[in-house]
């Protein structure tokens, strides 16, 4: 097998079948959980009473750190489908630190926010925050050169140009 057919093709039946993979499906779960906190971080300067959005934004961080968990093990089988040595798998080994280290950020935040709390969100886990979805927005784009530009874990040509196909074109080659 060619190394570009191996990287399109899943490791194991839990990392997703042929041409759809799982891992970029999950991260939207945290991509989502961690722009929305960010929303209530600067929310919480906004308004009177901060808290409940102070307490929002923790516990979507805390679902993004579960969720970007999640991800990362479907990650790791979609990485493990790429042939070592190639541009492809350094761009993987790349995106996968990034990822790891946001999360880490992520989970330090949380940790760092504490309990309960009544005022508006630290200028410090506030800057923590924009720094990690800043990295997030940088690890995003190089899983999208892995998907989009490299074709890894997507179907192959031939199976693609099938959706193209007019019934005039399947029927003239049933023909043949």
């Amino acid at each position: 097998m060619r190394p570009m057919e191996q990287a399109k093709r899943p490791v194991t039946a839990l990392a997703g079948w042929y041409g759809h993979p799982l891992h970029p499906a999950l991260v939207a779960v945290p991509i989502g959980a961690w722009i929305a906190s960010l929303v209530f971080d600067i929310g919480s300067h906004l308004v009177h009473e901060p808290g409940f959005l102070t307490q929002g934004s923790r516990w979507l961080i805390g679902l993004g750190v579960v969720g970007a968990v999640l991800a990362a093990l479907f990650g790791f089988l979609d990485l493990f489908a790429i042939p070592t040595g190639t541009t492809v798998f350094r761009i993987g080994l790349v995106h996968m630190t990034i990822n790891l280290a946001v999360t880490v950020a992520y989970a330090i935040g949380f940790v760092i926010r504490g309990g309960p709390a009544g005022g508006p969100v630290g200028w410090g886990p506030l800057a923590l925050s924009v720094v990690a979805l800043a990295a997030l927005g940088v690890s995003g784009y190089l899983g999208g050169e892995l998907a989009y530009h490299y074709g890894v874990r997507v179907a192959d040509e031939a199976t693609q140009e099938r959706g193209y196909e007019t019934t005039t074109a399947k029927e003239a080659k049933e023909r043949i």
